[in-house]
């Protein structure tokens, strides 16, 4: 296949983030999907480019001869897999590992040293109050997931000292020194600090249902920045009620957003972003150095990476 021929790239991410791949290919062709109505009758191309989940346009595409699909993030859950006809999907997969990995070490820093709660106010003025802080050091880190993400989150742990146990849905040992590989139900006891990065399929839906929030460790502080769908949420708020979980850091909901009024606005024992973990200022660089890595390996007619298993559904 030659480099030199022309490649139509038909998309739907905002112009300001994918303009920069033609830089880099001039001999891509960047096409604009509609963002609303029935796609034009002579739109045609060989790769599609999309952020949506649930893209309506991916087996239309297909038939149209678009041979390759990218999705412009991690996660697919959602994804129409049997619209792609046989052929690739591909994820910036591990692309935002870093800025993820630095915001659970955040959370959990913020829960041992009592943060904001703890700063001093105007109320204050006069008088030092005392707060009974935690530590990291020594603390047990369950991790349910090892792919790129929990990967750097255990880095991160480590180096504050953690003991970090860690499961996994395919077995075989850790990839990274001093990591202990477990199954879910024996990590549940023994974490002071539980964190889901695994990706959202059937199997982890709703993993952390009422059974296994009866079988934590009383007091486990919950990080999510996998899906919203891994957690049962009306069974962490009776969890949360009662002290089993002491405090949960959400960065991902169910649905997304959540509709207003919502309990996990308010609830006292509930820190909550809007999915926000994976931003730092080179974020979107880093997606496209994904895509761009598999454009040129299109183009030379080798092997895709980061290629979505369809059967394990990431």
């Amino acid at each position: 296949m030659s480099q030199t021929r022309t490649v139509r790239v038909l998309t739907d991410v905002p112009d300001a983030w994918i303009s920069r791949l033609a830089a880099s290919f001039p001999s891509v062709e960047i096409v604009h999907l509609p963002e609303s109505g029935p796609l034009p009758n002579a739109l045609e191309g060989e790769i599609f480019v999309t952020v949506k989940h649930c893209s309506p346009h991916v087996e239309e595409l297909v038939k149209r001869g678009v041979r390759w699909i990218h999705m412009f993030g991690t996660g697919v859950d959602g994804f129409p897999f049997e619209a792609l006809g046989g052929h690739p999907l591909t994820c910036s997969r591990g692309m935002s590992a870093v800025p993820i990995g630095e915001w659970v070490l955040a959370m959990l820093l913020a829960a041992e040293k009592k943060l904001p709660e703890s700063w001093d106010t105007a109320a204050d003025v006069g008088q030092w109050e005392s707060f009974a802080l935690g530590s990291l050091h020594g603390k047990t880190l369950g991790l349910v997931g090892m792919g790129g993400i929990g990967c750097a989150v255990a880095e991160r742990a480590l180096a504050f000292g953690m003991q970090v146990r860690a499961c996994r849905r395919r077995p075989g040992p850790s990839p990274l020194a001093r990591i202990e590989m477990t199954h879910f139900d024996e990590l549940l006891p023994i974490a002071d600090h539980l964190v889901l990065a695994a990706p959202a399929t059937p199997e982890t839906h709703q993993l952390l249902n009422a059974d296994a929030f009866a079988r934590v460790k009383p007091g486990v502080h919950l990080v999510n920045v996998a899906r919203g769908s891994l957690v049962d949420q009306e069974a962490l708020r009776a969890a949360l009620d009662d002290g089993r979980v002491s405090l949960a850091s959400l960065d991902v909901t169910d649905p997304e957003p959540l509709p207003e009024g919502h309990w996990l606005y308010s609830h006292p024992r509930v820190h909550l972003s809007g999915h926000i973990s994976w931003s730092e200022p080179e974020a979107i660089d880093r997606i496209l150095e994904s895509l761009q890595e598999n454009l040129a390996l299109y183009l030379a007619d080798e092997p895709l990476r980061h290629v979505v298993d369809i059967e394990r559904g990431y």
